[in-house]
């Protein structure tokens, strides 16, 4: 399938998943709108898992931003990367630079931020976005974007 809205846009449907990214900033304002005004209850959302306030607490990269549910903690952005030969519950790097490993990878990967509040557990999903594949060239294309769509469709 092709499509074209542009010069240099993406054509193959492969391309267009490879650059996929969604931000959830609005699901995330809507939500702590909901806090304060008692639509929610903030017990509904200072629920995170023990394993990602553990994360949070040892590998949590700070954001700017105090919680906006309890405002006493500043939050901090986990990332988990989930993909062929990880393990099945992803990976959560401790440092950037094996992120960035991570993002270079050969095999493609499916990278998830989520904000997180060590204090009250607040927790969020900021992003998601994809990552590696691509002959290893991350976000980029490289000699190896077409290999394996293009063995597919029998080209070569």
């Amino acid at each position: 399938m092709t499509f074209r809205s542009g010069p240099g846009a993406p054509r193959h449907v492969e391309e267009l998943q490879q650059e996929a990214r969604v931000e959830y900033r609005l699901v995330r304002d809507a939500t702590v709108r909901d806090v304060r005004k008692g639509r929610v209850g903030a017990d509904d959302v200072c629920d995170a898992h023990p394993e990602l306030l553990r994360a949070a607490r040892n590998v949590g990269r700070p954001l700017a931003d105090d919680c906006p549910i309890c405002g006493e903690e500043q939050t901090v952005q986990v990332t988990y990367v989930f993909g062929a030969g990880l393990p099945p519950g992803g990976r959560c790097p401790g440092t950037t630079t094996e992120l960035d490993r991570l993002r270079r990878r050969s095999e493609p990967v499916l990278c998830y931020d989520v904000e997180v509040c060590p204090g009250c557990a607040w927790h969020h999903l900021l992003r998601k976005y994809p990552a590696g594949g691509r002959g290893g060239a991350g976000r980029g294309g490289g000699a190896g974007s077409r290999g394996r769509s293009e063995r597919r469709n029998g080209r070569s």
